[in-house]
């Protein structure tokens, strides 16, 4: 029975693929260098549309949306109308918001995401309409009650008078379950190429000094469904580890970490890899799994052993860059004087060489020693370890 009921859990979530079509909204008041109004469309976390108040067009941002659009010449004018329409319709949101929340001036933000999810092997479907402010969330739409749900008073104004209007909520039914179900399959379609793909992902060890966690950080994959833990041998270590958040790339594809909350400093490098990293990617049938091992972590902190040659070298090179300009005033000013008489023809290389006297003795305190200096002005320079 304990079989029947493992296999019923694992192999449907192996295979089931849930997509989705989102848009995000938003727009500002009194947030410098950013638009009042920005719009974005992603398919499975991919961006393919884009609208700003600065530019005031709706673009594509992928090469599969002009198949979508063919045959209608008019669809980004469209866009670009709906979008300046709802552009418009933000800035009076702000107004009414601020007079909710008894405010006057200052930075606010409201935000919109609306979109629909749909499972290509069960074909469950799930729609969402979300509203926040100033990065709480303000009222949202439950499809499965056909009522608006408010988690702030100030909202409970608006619950009402939506929960009225049954005919706006009957279209926002059939087009979050119906509407948004088609274009998103539509857009799968035209877009297989960069949506059904497949990128692994290229995964490091991170580590920012000899007492910090250890970061198992994945980057440039796709599609956004990764699974990473840390395991010690073969068993899971979940209360020892700690997940950040799926971030997108520029290029479209995603980054991940996952931090070892362990303290590794008092342990041996043979303990250290026992624990492993494994990164799984939807799509790919293989885990990837990396060794904790210390010579593989990718770290900014350097051993002072190692920097002390760099060091010197630079102290080394400041010496000789110092002597030269020390040479080039001596000789201006040499230049300006009176012919020396017969007895000072050694006075160059006796000024230099108390130069050069004078500015080692500073390098010597710092690590370097003087071994020679001759009368032609050159001298020897010795480490000291």
């Amino acid at each position: 029975m304990k079989v029947v009921i493992l296999l019923f859990i694992f192999c449907p979530l192996a295979s089931s693929v849930i997509h989705s079509l989102k848009y995000f909204d938003t727009g500002s008041s009194h947030v410098p260098n950013f638009p009042e109004f920005v719009a974005v469309g992603m398919v499975d976390g991919l961006q393919m549309f884009h609208y700003d108040s600065n530019t005031q067009r709706a673009v594509p941002k992928q090469d599969w949306m002009d198949q979508v659009t063919t045959g209608d010449p008019q669809y980004w004018e469209r866009e670009t109308g709906y979008m300046m329409r709802a552009q418009q319709d933000f800035t009076t949101n702000i107004e009414t918001a601020k007079q909710r929340f008894n405010q006057t001036g200052g930075v606010h933000i409201v935000q919109f995401m609306s979109g629909c999810e749909w499972d290509d092997e069960t074909g469950n479907i799930n729609g969402y309409q979300q509203h926040g402010y100033d990065g709480e969330d303000f009222i949202a739409l439950d499809l499965k009650t056909e009522t608006w749900v408010a988690p702030t008073p100030q909202a409970v104004i608006t619950k009402l008078r939506w929960d009225l209007d049954k005919a706006r909520l009957a279209y926002l039914k059939n087009y979050y379950t119906h509407v948004c179900v088609d274009w998103l399959k539509k857009y799968l379609q035209y877009g297989s190429n960069s949506l059904q793909r497949t990128v692994p992902p290229s995964v490091s060890l991170l580590q920012k000094s000899p007492s910090s966690p250890v970061t198992c950080h994945a980057t440039g994959f796709y599609p956004d469904r990764i699974v990473m833990f840390w395991r010690r041998e073969e068993e899971e270590v979940h209360e020892e580890e700690k997940h950040g958040e799926l971030l997108p790339n520029h290029d479209g594809t995603f980054q991940r970490s996952v931090q070892l909350l362990v303290d590794l400093s008092s342990m041996k490098s043979e303990e250290w890899q026992k624990y492993h990293c494994v990164v799984q990617l939807s799509g790919r049938k293989d885990d990837i799994i990396i060794k904790l091992d210390p010579s593989q972590i990718k770290t900014n902190w350097k051993d002072p052993a190692t920097i002390m040659p760099i060091i010197i070298g630079v102290l080394v090179a400041v010496i000789f860059i110092m002597a030269a300009i020390g040479v080039a005033w001596y000789m201006k000013k040499k230049a300006k004087r009176p012919p020396p008489s017969p007895d000072s023809g050694s006075e160059l290389s006796q000024q230099l060489n108390l130069m050069l006297h004078t500015e080692l003795s500073l390098w010597t305190r710092w690590g370097i020693k003087q071994t020679s200096v001759h009368n032609s002005g050159t001298c020897q320079l010795k480490i000291i370890h």
